[in-house]
C-alpha cells in the first residue's frame, strides 16, 4: 500500500509538473499552429526579397510553437510603404514582422518622406549582415572613374525617397559635385538591373555587393559592371582596388555627413517587429533570429544563394539607432540638405 501510494503521489506530481510546464510557455501556445506574416518592402527577385525568403524557411523552427513564416511583398517608396504599414497597421501581437531598406531608420532625421514611425520604438530583431555598397556604371557607359563622375553628366536609377540609391546619389551630387541625374521610381533591384543592361540608365549608386553577386554574379567577374567607388565608412577587403568614398572627403563637414548617412551600412538587412509586441514574444523573436543566423542549414542555403551571413544583433541595432539620433543638430541639418531630393 505504501508503495502504491508513493507511485500515485509521483504520478500526481508528474501530472502537475506537465501542467505547470504547459502553463509556463505562453509564447509557444500563442505561436503553435499560427502564421507569422513577413512583410518585404521590395519586389520579388531582389537581394532583400531573396534574403527574407531564405530566412522565412528557417526562422519558424526557432520560435516556440514553430509557426510558419509567410513572406508577403509590399513594394513602394523604397520600402517606406511596408515600414509605415508594419508600424501603424500590422498586428502588434508578434504575428507580423518586416524587412525594409537599411536607410529608413534615418529617414525621420534626414529624409523628406512623410514617415509615420519612430525608429527608436521598433523592435529590432537584427540584421543578416553589414554591407558593402557600390556606385558604378555599365561597361558601355563613358563614365569609368571618379573624375569622370565629376566632369561628365550621367544618369543613375533610384527606388524612391529613403532608399539607398536615391539617398546615396543625392549625397554624392550635393557633397562632392558629382554630375549625376537620378531617374527614380524603380520597384526594386531586379528592375534596376534590367534598366542598366538595357541602357536606360548609366548605373546605380547604392548597390549592395551581396545583392549584385546574388543577382548578377558575372557582372563583376566579367567586368560588365564598373565599380567606381565604395559607399562605406571603411574599405572592404573584398574590393582592395576600389576606393572608398571617405578617401575623397576633404573637410570635417564632409566626413560627418558621410558618417551619418553611411552608418546604415551596419544594418544592411534589417528585420523588425512593430512596437507594442508583448515583451516575452518580442524576446522570443529576437532569440529566434539570432539562432537562425547560427543555424547551419540557413547559412548553407543563404550562401548557396550568394547572400552574406554576417549578422548584427537587435541589441546592436538598438544601440546604433540611439547613437544616430544623438547626432548634433547642425550636422543633421547639413546631412538632410545633402540627401534631399531635387524638386
Amino acid at each position: 500500500m505504501r508503495r502504491l501510494s508513493l507511485w500515485c503521489l509521483c504520478g500526481i506530481a508528474l501530472a502537475f509538473s506537465i501542467l505547470d510546464q504547459a502553463k509556463a510557455d505562453p509564447v509557444a501556445d500563442f505561436y503553435r499552429g499560427r502564421n507569422v506574416n513577413l512583410y518585404i518592402g521590395y519586389s520579388v527577385g531582389g537581394g532583400y526579397d531573396n534574403y527574407a525568403r531564405v530566412l522565412a524557411r528557417h526562422m519558424g523552427n526557432h520560435i516556440p510553437g514553430n509557426p510558419s513564416i509567410l513572406p508577403q511583398n509590399m513594394p513602394g517608396a523604397g520600402s517606406l510603404r511596408a515600414l509605415n504599414y508594419l508600424y501603424n497597421a500590422a498586428p502588434k501581437d508578434g504575428s507580423a514582422i518586416g524587412m525594409f531598406g537599411r536607410g529608413l531608420a534615418m529617414e525621420p532625421l534626414i529624409g523628406s518622406s512623410p514617415t509615420q514611425f519612430d525608429a527608436r520604438k521598433l523592435i529590432w530583431l537584427g540584421s543578416g549582415s553589414d554591407e558593402v555598397s557600390l556606385c558604378g556604371t555599365w561597361h558601355t557607359s563613358r563614365i569609368k572613374t571618379w573624375n569622370d563622375m565629376l566632369t561628365v553628366p550621367f544618369t543613375v536609377g533610384g527606388e524612391g525617397s529613403g532608399s539607398d540609391p536615391d539617398i546615396f546619389a543625392a549625397m554624392m551630387k550635393k557633397v562632392f559635385g558629382i554630375k549625376l541625374r537620378i531617374v527614380s521610381g524603380y520597384p526594386g533591384s531586379a528592375e534596376l538591373a534590367l534598366a542598366v543592361e538595357r541602357g536606360e540608365i548609366d548605373g546605380r549608386c547604392g548597390w549592395s555587393l551581396s545583392s549584385l553577386r546574388q543577382m548578377r554574379p558575372d557582372w563583376l567577374a566579367a567586368k560588365q559592371f564598373n565599380a567606381i567607388v565604395q559607399l562605406n565608412l571603411k574599405k572592404s577587403p573584398d574590393l582592395p582596388d576600389v576606393p572608398v568614398i571617405t578617401d575623397y572627403a576633404q573637410t570635417q563637414a564632409q566626413q560627418q555627413i558621410l558618417k551619418l548617412v553611411l552608418s546604415r551600412q551596419s544594418m544592411a538587412r534589417p528585420f523588425a517587429a512593430p512596437p507594442g509586441v508583448p515583451a516575452d514574444r518580442a524576446e522570443a523573436l529576437r532569440r529566434a533570429f539570432d539562432q537562425t543566423m547560427a543555424d547551419q542549414a540557413f547559412v548553407d542555403e543563404a550562401r548557396a544563394a550568394g547572400l552574406e551571413v554576417n549578422p548584427v544583433s537587435g541589441v546592436e541595432i538598438d544601440r546604433l539607432v540611439g547613437e544616430i539620433y544623438q547626432t548634433p543638430p547642425d550636422v543633421v541639418t547639413q546631412a538632410k540638405a545633402a540627401v534631399a531630393p531635387e524638386r
